[in-house]
């Protein structure tokens, strides 16, 4: 529809001007217009320097034109808006402000020309036309056709048509001064070279209500905006900063300028159906008068509004009637102001001072509810398809007349109310900028003026308008409230605020709107402040804040999972694995613990892994510190024993001193498996390996010691020899190479690649195991690698002498020592591969004690036996010699160190 008002109004000027061309054929026929555009407004261009211009939204709407008529017609306006009146008026009232200031253009006065643009843009192209060339005259009359010279234009109202006149006027140049055109497609320079605006962009508005919904947490967001220039580009920005910000616009609709019940419904449809419950309107408020009317009649309750600055104060939607469906709308709004004066002039208007003015009749018949006499101005015609489908054509006068006595004060409509000039405001600082900028133009001195390379100056009234534009882009001025209003390189407001409103109800049952917060904004800064106790009204039946999102925000423990196709604001909330945790709502990834901690349950908090070693107050612990103590003090009761009885035959026969020797090799083996219980450190690690390695060897090299007699003994005895005896130094002295070379082997192995601890914590993720790392295996080995070639040496030597006759035992008792010894470290080796942490240690513990009771129990428990039990066998000639036949019964133990053999005296090689 409105596209085919374009067309018509072109058509039209294509008609008036070929007709012309026609006329100006003949010189003789003079040039006239053959129809005029059928406008309403007001004029007063005489005795003034300049005129302004000024176009305003006084109605809403154009009647539909006949289909039928095929030549171009300019249609009627329908629907008073006592708003844009209102604000019609304050440019009038504003100017007379400025004719009677001394200050501003103190040598000038302006006079003023507005137009009605309906609120459409074929009137606003109308109007601009018109306002350029007049349709008065008999030809075009730039700039002059009211008698006085024009200098700029207020308006056009709403973005689609200043858009549409800015296109026009700025061909010429022409400044154009905006109070309510918000859209961002106008801060272009290259398409509108001449508009300006003292209110800010709809970049900053979108900026304003991306912060809100991320102050309230909503996420999950429809947008509904009309259809137009600023619905459309007002939407775009939104989604573009909703995008930026992570967060989702669940739908995107559209209202009708023209109403479309098709197109409406979608839009309803997409309310009801969406899981957004809070919702941005970027839409004018006569736009949105239909689609509020669509809310209530599908009784639409449960949702939150966040209103564009262009209807949050607007009385056609804030009705006590809408609150219901409406009520705790929030939103944003230019700054409040109060204007000196206005109320007074607002109330200064009555049809009988001019019978011709029209808007003032109507005005008064609409506001009373009354015809008034003698006028055909038509009363209440609303030519609008409503939404059953059908056409209403109410052409009807009221019956009642207006007797011109009715009284304002009664009023309560949206003209009359001053409590919130905001837009109002606008239209005051928007005249002022112009005669601030004719003000710079016309205080130019000859010779330091701008233009030329004589510096010249324009001067009024025969100034181009690119050169008032060159003043205007430099303005900066202070308003009636003592604020600064600075302009940007795009004509745009540079620094402000945006109040933040809330649909209240108050105890008059009437929509009062109260600030709740503040946007501000300057450049690329901006701040969103809410206090922590305004007070909001929600309308929602718990009065709280309602939430909106698509997917409900992923608890502590899980993280964001796409759900392929959909917007990032629709997932699946995922377990985190073992080992990472989320521990904030919402989380798109989950954080990894650190190497000493892990998840706990709930995957909500990285909580310190158990640590695990084998700890001495634990029952195996425990069990392994009784079983080496009780191995010590049974080492050190046979000690006893030996040194108590140390000058009897048993304990001296086969080098007693080396039996001292294994016993405190016994002691210190036993004693150092506690060194592998408790938590692991550097020096505990280092000293148990080496104690262990040190103490078997003394032990194995010692018993080596002892076998190497027995081994001579048999020799003996089997080649019936006599030999020399062996010296007791040379058993000791084979000790003393054996624990000499081991020490050396260890000192480099501690100085080297000593031991050390280490957490483990690679066995288990939810566990630390403490444990010691023996650094370099090599030297480990050559080690343990010697014990072992130790214990084989003496395996062998008394393997090979366990024949010795009759009552020499001790190579037997050895052999089942060494047998024991094997047996348990072959075992160890499978067993201890096998295990894990702490039961690791407690083997390699197990093993240590078995090997040293086993080399216990075998070398000193037989001879104990005898020494304590049966003191008679403990004798020179028990030990030395063959037990009588009568006497068999007793068997002697590996304490018979001593075998006479064909008159063969061995003892001279074993005893000392």
């Amino acid at each position: 529809m409105a596209s085919r008002q374009i067309c018509l109004a072109l058509g039209f000027l294509a008609f008036l001007w070929a007709e012309l061309g026609a006329q100006n054929k003949t010189e003789e026929v003079q040039c006239r217009l053959m129809a005029k555009f059928n406008l309403s407004g007001y004029v007063d261009a005489k005795n003034h320097s300049l005129v302004i211009a000024g176009l305003f939204p006084i109605h809403s709407r154009i009647i539909p034109v006949d289909e039928a008529i095929l030549e171009p017609v300019s249609p009627m306006c329908e629907g008073f808006n006592f708003r844009g009146f209102r604000w019609m008026k304050t440019m009038i009232h504003t100017i007379k402000e400025i004719n009677e200031r001394k200050d501003i253009l103190p040598n000038h006065t302006l006079g003023y020309q507005i137009f009605d643009s309906c609120y459409t843009i074929s009137k606003a192209m109308e109007s601009s036309l018109v306002i350029l060339t007049g349709q008065e005259e008999f030809k075009p009359n730039f700039r002059n056709s009211t008698g006085s010279i024009l200098a700029a234009l207020v308006g056009a109202g709403g973005s689609s048509l200043s858009v549409a006149a800015s296109r026009i006027l700025g061909l010429y140049y022409m400044p154009q001064v905006g109070y309510t055109s918000s859209c961002s497609i106008l801060s272009d320079k290259f398409q509108f070279p001449s508009y300006l605006r003292v209110l800010p962009s709809d970049n900053f508005q979108s900026e304003a209500m991306v912060n809100l919904i991320k102050h309230f947490g909503w996420v999950w967001v429809g947008a509904i905006a009309a259809d137009d220039d600023y619905g459309k580009y007002g939407v775009k920005a939104f989604k573009e900063k909703m995008e930026s910000a992570n967060l989702c616009v669940a739908f995107s609709e559209t209202i009708p300028k023209v109403y479309s019940n098709e197109k409406m419904q979608k839009a309803v449809k997409a309310v009801k159906s969406s899981t957004a419950k809070v919702i941005v309107l970027y839409t004018s408020d006569i736009d949105l008068s239909l689609f509020v009317l669509e809310m209530i009649h599908h009784n639409i309750t449960d949702r939150t509004w966040i209103a564009s600055e262009a209807w949050i104060t607007s009385a056609l939607i804030a009705k006590p009637e809408y609150f219901p469906y409406f009520g705790g709308t929030i939103g944003f709004a230019t700054p409040r102001s109060v204007i000196p004066g206005l109320k007074e002039f607002l109330y200064d208007v009555h049809p009988s001072k001019d019978p011709n003015d029209v808007l003032t009749i109507e005005f008064w018949q609409t506001a009373f509810n009354c015809t008034w006499p003698n006028s055909s101005v038509p009363y209440n015609v609303d030519h609008r398809v409503n939404m059953t489908g059908k056409e209403d054509r109410l052409y009807d006068m009221s019956d009642q007349l207006c007797t011109g006595e009715e009284k304002l004060e009664d009023l309560k409509n949206t003209y009359l109310d001053t409590s919130q000039l905001r837009i109002t405001n606008n239209v005051k600082q928007a005249v002022y900028a112009i005669a601030h900028g004719l003000d710079l133009l016309s205080r130019c001195q000859e010779g330091q003026g701008p233009f030329g390379s004589n510096q010249e100056c324009a001067h009024i009234p025969t100034f181009e308008f690119w050169q008032l534009m060159y003043y205007m882009k430099e303005i900066k001025f202070k308003s009636h409230e003592d604020k600064w209003v600075v302009l940007d390189d795009n004509g745009d407001l540079k620094y402000g605020h945006y109040d933040v409103l809330n649909w209240h109800l108050d105890d008059k049952g009437e929509i009062s709107f109260v600030t709740v917060g503040r946007f501000n904004f300057r450049s690329a800064k901006f701040e969103l402040i809410i206090p922590t106790n305004s007070t909001i009204f929600w309308n929602t039946e718990s009065s709280r804040r309602p939430d909106s999102f698509c997917t409900q925000v992923c608890p502590p423990g899980t993280r964001k999972g796409i759900r392929q196709g959909q917007p990032i604001c629709c997932f699946d909330c995922i377990p985190c694995a073992d080992g990472y945790v989320s521990e904030k709502p919402g989380q798109r990834e989950c954080d990894p613990c650190s190497e000493d901690d892990w998840s706990n349950a709930e995957k909500s908090k990285c909580v310190p892994k158990l640590v695990e070693f084998l700890a001495y107050e634990e029952a195996l612990g425990f069990t392994l510190v009784i079983l080496s103590i009780f191995g010590a003090l049974v080492v050190l009761a046979v000690t006893v024993v030996y040194v108590i009885h140390r000058h009897t035959p048993l304990v001296k026969a086969n080098d007693r001193e080396l039996s001292f020797l294994i016993q405190m090799s016994l002691v210190i083996t036993v004693l150092s498996s506690m060194l592998f219980i408790g938590k692991p450190c550097n020096w505990s690690c280092m000293a148990r390996q080496i104690t262990l390695a040190l103490g078997f060897c003394l032990c194995l090299s010692s018993i080596l010691g002892k076998t190497i007699s027995l081994f001579f003994a048999y020799r003996i005895s089997v080649s019936k020899t006599r030999l020399i005896s062996m010296h007791p130094i040379f058993r000791k002295l084979i000790v003393l190479i054996c624990v000499v070379r081991e020490i050396c082997v260890c000192a480099v192995y501690l100085v080297l690649e000593p031991p050390r601890m280490f957490k483990n914590i690679e066995i288990q993720n939810v566990k630390i195991i403490f444990e010691c790392n023996e650094g370099s295996i090599e030297f480990l080995c050559s080690i343990f690698g010697f014990d072992v070639f130790l214990a084989l040496l003496c395996f062998l030597t008394t393997f090979v002498a366990r024949q010795l006759p009759d009552n020499y035992y001790e190579g037997k008792c050895i052999t089942f020592g060494m047998l024991v010894f094997f047996i348990v470290w072959i075992s160890f080796v499978p067993a201890y591969l096998s295990t894990k942490g702490k039961f690791k240690v407690a083997v390699e513990i197990f093993a240590i004690l078995a090997s040293s009771y086993g080399l216990l129990g075998c070398l000193f428990l037989p001879k104990c036996f005898i020494i304590l039990l049966r003191p008679k066998r403990n004798t020179d000639e028990t030990v030395g010699g063959r037990v009588p036949t009568v006497d068999r019964s007793i068997q002697l133990t590996s304490a018979s160190v001593s075998s006479e053999l064909n008159n063969t005296t061995v003892s001279t090689v074993l005893d000392e």
